[in-house]
């Protein structure tokens, strides 16, 4: 469990629900509580082919890409389209791998902690395939940061309407409101409501 891995909880909310989800499952891998260092290139990639999958199928796809290739852009950069696809990546998916692999050889993710989130956003939306949810999730598993609500999250959408009756698109912007300045904390403990059992109704 998550509470075993890091240390105790530094994060607080006023939310019921939320107080819940933050005993059952312990603090979430965002600032300020310590969270696991990969690289901007492997988390990315990483996106890229978790894109519109469930969870088990993008870790199966995944598994056989870097059993195939490895994580270095410049293999995948120069791998053929035909054994990108082989692994189970959509014509689509092996030409964004290669797109990204191109961004990365040429200096393009070199100094992204440095930026805000605004600006990650314009910059790496730059790259084909890579589009708002796929930064996103960047800058939280990525660089850790503490405040990104993934509204374009099917999970998020998800546990929103299983735990606060939330449907519409603008109710779920405002409900992430109330868990500023740590929304991604409250999406983790969303993903983590939609996969366990116990109930998290107060």
């Amino acid at each position: 469990m998550a509470r075993s891995r890091f240390p105790r909880l530094q994060v607080e909310f006023s939310d019921a629900i939320m107080q819940r989800l933050a005993r059952l499952h312990g603090p979430a891998p965002f600032a300020p509580h310590p969270f696991p260092q990969r690289r901007p290139y492997e988390v990315l990639l990483s996106s890229i082919v978790g894109q519109q999958l469930s969870g088990k199928a993008a870790d199966t796809i995944w598994g056989r890409l870097i059993s195939r290739f490895g994580l270095e852009p410049e293999t995948l950069y120069q791998a053929p389209l035909e054994e990108l696809r082989a692994v189970g990546l959509s014509a689509a998916k092996a030409r964004y791998v290669q797109e990204l692999s191109r961004f990365a050889l040429e200096g393009g993710l070199l100094g992204l902690e440095h930026l805000s989130d605004e600006a990650l956003v314009a910059h790496l939306t730059q790259v084909k395939g890579i589009g708002v949810w796929t930064v996103q999730m960047f800058l939280m598993f990525g660089l850790g940061r503490p405040d990104v609500w993934p509204v374009l999250d099917l999970g998020i959408r998800k546990g929103a309407q299983k735990l606060y009756g939330v449907t519409e698109r603008d109710a779920l912007v405002a409900l992430g409101e109330r868990f500023k300045p740590y929304r991604s904390h409250a999406a983790w403990y969303l993903w983590r409501a939609l996969e366990s059992t116990t109930p998290t109704q107060p």
